[in-house]
């Protein structure tokens, strides 16, 4: 079974870039002006893909610019992404709390000032280093704002109100969602920005309940529901309260795809997961439906 795109929340923005091998690439994504219709389930709903950081692949390091447009130069997807903090209170985008596996470099993040981030080469998940810098924060809200849907995970240590208030001087705000990893984190997000889109876990009817019993509006929510498939009436009690379902693929889930066949994706869509977050974006695309541009 094959999925059509809603022609009023899922835009295809085409953008073309020059480039010395291929002049005809282009940029294709997600996009919307209202980010809580966009996320607002329906029965019509197409599926959609999160890259996790962003696609890496041989060449192109995770949580990199020049990654998420070549992600999205292959397939439409929510580009997620990780954010951490420099010595100098900037944000750049970092999965770990040092530098040494993913760059040239060694050290902690919180220890290198943004000087001396953007001196370092980023590699690329097998380690060849490449031409690539730490892009900030502040990039990627720019790049993004009017092409791409970005989804911010704010390591431990980076203060919610300093990425919100970056989000709101860039005006990304429609472009962006953040993750939170506890109802506390939630409140605190939706009390400094109440229109910002929340990505937050919700296994069980007891991890739905505390979300309402917070106060946060269920077209604020985006529930993240793990890495393992859940019954088939958990994704039909979100989909009641209007929630995208969001299943994390990355890990053992790509690598049973992996194995044994990318239909595993297709029955997962199936099952009610709305969302797939996976380092495998184009193979799951390709799987359920959604175009790609080998």
């Amino acid at each position: 079974m094959r999925y059509r795109y809603s022609l009023v929340w899922i835009i295809f923005l085409i953008i073309c870039f020059s480039c010395q091998k291929d002049k005809s690439r282009v940029i294709q994504s997600y996009s919307t002006t209202n980010a809580k219709e966009f996320f607002k389930w329906k029965p019509d709903r197409s599926p959609l893909i999160s890259a996790h950081r962003g696609g890496p692949s041989p060449g192109f390091p995770e949580n990199c610019l020049e990654t998420f447009e070549n992600t999205l130069s292959h397939v439409p997807a929510l580009i997620e992404c990780d954010v951490n903090i420099s010595k100098d209170g900037y944000l750049v985008m970092m999965h770990d709390d040092k530098v040494d596996r993913t760059t040239d470099g060694t050290g902690y993040v919180d220890g290198l000032s943004l000087a001396q981030l953007q001196q370092l080469k980023l590699k690329d998940n097998e380690g060849n280093i490449t031409d690539f810098k730490i892009p900030t924060l502040k990039q990627v809200l720019e790049w993004a704002k009017g092409k791409a849907l970005v989804s911010i995970d704010a390591k431990r240590g980076v203060p919610f109100d300093k990425v919100i208030r970056l989000i709101e001087e860039t005006g990304a705000e429609e472009n962006v969602t953040i993750i939170v990893y506890n109802v506390e984190n939630a409140i605190e997000v939706h009390r400094l920005n109440p229109s910002l889109m929340l990505s937050m876990t919700i296994r069980n009817k007891d991890e739905l309940l505390r979300v309402k019993k917070a106060g946060i509006p269920m077209e604020n929510v985006i529930a993240f529901t793990g890495v393992r498939l859940l019954d088939e009436s958990h994704y039909n009690m979100l989909h009641r309260e209007g929630i995208f379902c969001i299943l994390g693929t990355l890990g053992n889930l790509d690598k049973r795809a992996e194995k044994r066949g990318d239909d595993i994706y297709l029955s997962f869509i199936k099952k009610g997961v709305d969302i797939l977050a996976t380092d495998r974006p184009v193979a799951a695309a390709r799987a359920i439906g959604v175009f790609v541009n080998e």
